[in-house]
C-alpha cells in the first residue's frame, strides 16, 4: 500500500512538552490495567427499553451504570454522583444533544461524551466533535460496539488523567515549551508580526480570528518571546465570570471580606504580575464589567474586596476574540474606550483553510504527538487521508484537525493509518471533483456548488439548519441557494 512516511514532514520549530516517557518501565501504563478501574457511565435516552438493555449489559460487564430518561434527570444524576462518560442522543426531549453538551462542558469539563446519533444526525455529530464530544455510535449498534467505545474512551480518559497529573498543572499558568507548527506565507506572516510585539513588554495585544485558530497558542509565543517569560502566563475565560464574581475573580479578597472569604486570596492580576494575564473570549464580557476592566488596565492598581488600599501590579495584557469588536462597538455591545485601549496591536489569526499548504505538516506533528502520547508505533499514513484533508473547509480550524487525529490514533490497532481510522471522514463535506471540459478547459463551479448542497441536504435528510452547518454557510444564505438552484425541499 501507498503511504506517507511521516518522519520525512519538517517542523517549523523544534518543540518539546512535559509527557510520560513510556520507555521508562516505571512510566509505563499497561492498557489491560487500566482497564480494570471501573468506570462511572451515565446513559441517557427517553427510550426505557433501550436505555435498559444497554445498562444491564454494562453492569454486567463491570461498569457502575446510571441511567435516565431526561436532560434533567441526567443532570440530577452528574450532581450527586462522579461519572466518567456520559453516553446520550442527539435528539431528547428537554433539550437537544448539543445543547446538553455545551452544559455539561461547562460545569463538568472532565466527563467524557459518546454521542449517539441516527445516520440523519450525522452533521450535529461532527459538530458536537467539535465541542468536546471523544467518539460517536451509529444506530443501530450492537452491544458489543458500546463496550468497545467505552473501552476506548476509557483507555483514553485514563492516560490523559495520568499526563495532567504528572504534567504541566491544568490551573491556567502555562509553563511548557511552546508547540508551533507551520511553514506557509500566512503562518510566516503572522509569526513574524508576534515576533516584534513580543519584543515591547507591555504593549497590549488584540488577538482575533475564528475559533480554533489558534489564538491562545499566539498569546503563549507572545508571553514566550518576551522578557516576561521566566514569569507566570495567566489565562481566564471572560466569557465564564459571573457579573457578581468579577471583581473577587480579579482583584482577589481579604480575610473576612464576606461570610465564605477564610483567607486573603489573589485575584488574577496579582497572580500575573510581571506576567502575562490573556483575557480570552474578551467579546462576551458582559459590558458592566468593560468598565472595571478598563480602570485596572489603564491604573494598573488593584484593590482587593474588603481592602481599601491599592497595590500596583506589573501585568501585560493579551486578549483573544472570535467576534468583530467594531461591531460590537457600533451596537452598544462593547465599550469604545477599552476597545481601544485592547486594540493597540492588533494581529488576525487566519482560519486553517487559508493555509492549507501547513495541514500537512500540522497533521504529521499531531499524528506524531498522539503517537507518543498513546504509545502508539504509527510509522505511515494512507494518501487517501492527506488528499481528503487539504480538501477539506475545517470550520473548526486546527482545534477540529488536531481532534480528527487524536481520536484516529487512538482507534488504530497496526503502525499505518488509513482511512477506517478517520471514520469521521465519509461523513464530512469534501467540494465535488471540479468538471473539465477539455476543449475549453472550463471549470463548472456551478455544478459543484449545487451537487454539495445536494449532498449536504441528503446527508441531514433535508434538514436545513444542519445542512447549512455542513456547508460552513448561514441558514439564510443556503434558502437563498436552495431558491436559485430551484431545488424542490422541505424542512
Amino acid at each position: 500500500m501507498n503511504g506517507i512516511n511521516i518522519q520525512k514532514w519538517r517542523f517549523r520549530f523544534p518543540v518539546s512538552l512535559k509527557m510520560i516517557n513510556f520507555a521508562k518501565p516505571n512510566n509505563y501504563i499497561h492498557v489491560q490495567r487500566l482497564m480494570e478501574v471501573s468506570q462511572n457511565i451515565l446513559v441517557l435516552d427517553d427510550e426505557k427499553g433501550f436505555r435498559e438493555e444497554i445498562g444491564e449489559f454494562l453492569k454486567e460487564e463491570g461498569y457502575h451504570v446510571h441511567t435516565a430518561g431526561l436532560p434533567s434527570e441526567a443532570l440530577q444524576i452528574i450532581r450527586n454522583n462522579d461519572i466518567d462518560i456520559a453516553v446520550f442522543d442527539i435528539r431528547m426531549p428537554e433539550m437537544d444533544g448539543l445543547t446538553f453538551l455545551n452544559q455539561i462542558k461547562q460545569e463538568y469539563r472532565e466527563i467524557e461524551i459518546i454521542m449517539m446519533t441516527g445516520y440523519g444526525d450525522m452533521g450535529s455529530v461532527i459538530t458536537a466533535m467539535r465541542y468536546g464530544a471523544v467518539d460517536f455510535l451509529k444506530k443501530p449498534f450492537k452491544l458489543t460496539e458500546i463496550k468497545g467505545t467505552i473501552n476506548r474512551v476509557s483507555k483514553y480518559r485514563s492516560i490523559k488523567s495520568k499526563i495532567n497529573k504528572e504534567g504541566s498543572p491544568n490551573n491556567g499558568i502555562i509553563d511548557d515549551k511552546l508547540h508551533m507548527v507551520g511553514d506557509g506565507p500566512a503562518f510566516t506572516r503572522i509569526l513574524d508580526l508576534v515576533t516584534k510585539v513580543s519584543k515591547s513588554g507591555d504593549a497590549t495585544v488584540l488577538l482575533t480570528g475564528e475559533t480554533g485558530t489558534g489564538k491562545e497558542m499566539m498569546a503563549k509565543t507572545i508571553h514566550l518571546l518576551s522578557n516576561r517569560k521566566d514569569n507566570k502566563f495567566v489565562t481566564v475565560n471572560c466569557s465564564t465570570i459571573p457579573a457578581e464574581l468579577f471583581e473577587n475573580e480579579f482583584f482577589g479578597h481579604k480575610q473576612g471580606s464576606y461570610t465564605d472569604a477564610k483567607q486573603d486570596q489573589k485575584g488574577l492580576f496579582e497572580a500575573a504580575d510581571k506576567g502575562t494575564l490573556f483575557l480570552d473570549e474578551i467579546g462576551d464580557m458582559k459590558y458592566e464589567m468593560q468598565a472595571k476592566l478598563l480602570r485596572v488596565i489603564e491604573d494598573k492598581k488593584v484593590s482587593r474586596l474588603g481592602d481599601h488600599d491599592d497595590k500596583e501590579v506589573d501585568v501585560r495584557i493579551v486578549a483573544a476574540t472570535n467576534h468583530n469588536l467594531k461591531e460590537m462597538v457600533e451596537n452598544k455591545q462593547f465599550r469604545i474606550d477599552l476597545f481601544h485601549r485592547l486594540n493597540i496591536f492588533s494581529v488576525e489569526i487566519p482560519p486553517l483553510r487559508e493555509r492549507k499548504e501547513d495541514i500537512p505538516l500540522l497533521f504529521n506533528y499531531f499524528v506524531k504527538y498522539f503517537s507518543e502520547k498513546y504509545n502508539q508505533k504509527i510509522i505511515k499514513v494512507e494518501n487517501s487521508v492527506i488528499t481528503k484533508l487539504m480538501n477539506y473547509n475545517f470550520p473548526g480550524n486546527i482545534r477540529e484537525l488536531k481532534n480528527i487525529v487524536e481520536r484516529a490514533v487512538i482507534m488504530c490497532d497496526g503502525d499505518i493509518l488509513n482511512e477506517s481510522n478517520f471514520d469521521l471522514l465519509e461523513y464530512l463535506t469534501f467540494p465535488s471533483e471540479i468538471k473539465i471540459v477539455e476543449n475549453n478547459e472550463v471549470l463548472d463551479l456551478v455544478s459543484v456548488e449545487k451537487d454539495n448542497i445536494m449532498k449536504a441536504l441528503s446527508l441531514t435528510k433535508n434538514n436545513k439548519t444542519q445542512a447549512s452547518k455542513l456547508l460552513n454557510i448561514s441558514r439564510q444564505a443556503l434558502d437563498r441557494k436552495i431558491k436559485k438552484f430551484g431545488l424542490n425541499i422541505t424542512g
